[in-house]
């Protein structure tokens, strides 16, 4: 009964939030363009469809994965286990006593960003307006990658307490960096992979272990340390694509360079 009444709750908050939405395309399409809505059903039926999985996809938001989110991160952080796996003595921990965490919240932001839909799709145009020069595996593996190593910088950063902005401001640097010396073609998907990767799946599980770890940890405040692991995992990916890009043209230049030489 709980259950039924959360799905009601959370349905009429949807229809609240998708509304405006709804009278913003209706209403341009009506007032401005003055054309007919084409297949008007089919859109209808598609708007019940997102209401429906909107709210189911909420709901299990707060019923599963924040909740999951919340118990690894207790589960890992406990100085129990702690100090099972390390030599580390209690009331003594360390930021290097927390390695664990930094390893389930690198495959964490691994596999849900190779699982995410929207970068799938990207991958999918990218290879195909490239010709194939891009390739999908090549693409969501280097999203991916970047994805991992900025969740695990993240939690050190929430494990050490240390401030967020300098993070921030040294990734850019490095982004500044990249963006002159990487290959055109793939500076503008480089950014927008950084875009794709904070999605359906990825935001969820994440901010659950970043809040997680924080109401957890001893000295971390929720609202102060919890955030900030969706921006690691936006801006690391912008890195590892323009890295992705860069290794490959070096590797191209120096077969090239080999294939001269055996010539000669």
């Amino acid at each position: 009964m709980e259950l039924l009444q959360h799905l009601a709750g959370t349905g009429l908050e949807t229809i609240g939030d998708v509304l405006p939405i709804a009278a913003i395309i209706f209403g341009f399409q009506l007032f401005v363009l003055r054309q007919r809505i084409p297949n008007l059903k089919s859109v209808l039926i598609g708007f019940i469809y997102v209401l429906i999985g909107l709210t189911l996809f909420l709901v299990g938001l707060e019923e599963a994965l924040f909740p999951l989110g919340r118990l690894m991160a207790e589960q890992l952080t406990d100085p129990a286990f702690i100090e099972s796996t390390t030599a580390a003595v209690s009331g003594a921990l360390q930021w290097d006593s927390y390695r664990w965490v930094y390893l389930f919240a690198a495959a964490i932001g691994f596999a849900t960003t190779i699982a995410e839909p929207a970068l799938i799709a990207v991958a999918i145009k990218a290879h195909h307006v490239s010709g194939g020069a891009i390739t999908v595996w090549g693409l969501r593996v280097a999203v991916a990658i970047g994805a991992a190593i900025g969740v695990a910088l993240g939690t050190f950063r929430i494990v050490t307490g240390t401030p967020l902005h300098y993070y921030i401001i040294a990734a850019y640097i490095v982004v500044v960096i990249q963006t002159v010396f990487a290959p055109r073609m793939i500076i503008a998907l480089a950014y927008d992979s950084g875009g794709v990767t904070t999605s359906t799946v990825t935001v969820p599980l994440v901010t659950a272990l970043g809040l997680g770890l924080a109401s957890t940890i001893p000295g971390r405040s929720a609202l102060l340390d919890g955030f900030g692991l969706i921006a690691f995992t936006c801006l690391f990916p912008i890195i590892s694509v323009m890295g992705y890009a860069q290794l490959g043209e070096w590797w191209q230049h120096r077969s090239k360079r080999k294939q001269q030489k055996e010539k000669t």
